[in-house]
């Protein structure tokens, strides 16, 4: 892989300020608006795997629909499917490069992989 890939909300501060950073290296971003354009299973998948993060530490438990689809008790391939059907429970933004994947809160986590 080469250059950079946010998954990114313009409606999310955060994900706009992670994005004014990503943009400050001068290097080739691909921007995705993962709410119009969901992650499927097998891409979240790998990007847990190269953040090295769990479903749960992705999924917006906060938000409304986290409760209506009883998720509190999902395990990770249910919290996973969760979120490809709904991106909208993704949390935002996750940052890809050449160096590895983090979610982005706080924004300064992104100078670890770049």
């Amino acid at each position: 892989m080469s250059g950079i890939t946010i998954y990114h909300n313009p409606r999310c501060s955060t994900s706009r300020r992670t994005l004014e950073r990503l943009e400050q290296t001068g290097q080739p971003i691909e921007v995705i608006e993962y709410l119009q354009q969901p992650l499927t299973v097998d891409q979240l998948m790998q990007v847990l795997q190269q953040a090295n993060l769990s479903a749960k530490d992705l999924i917006r438990s906060k938000e409304s629909l986290y409760q209506e689809l009883s998720l509190d008790t999902a395990d990770d391939t249910a919290l996973v499917q969760a979120m490809a059907d709904h991106p909208i429970l993704m949390n935002r933004p996750v940052v890809v490069t050449p160096k590895g994947a983090r979610l982005c809160r706080p924004v300064e986590l992104v100078e670890e992989i770049l």
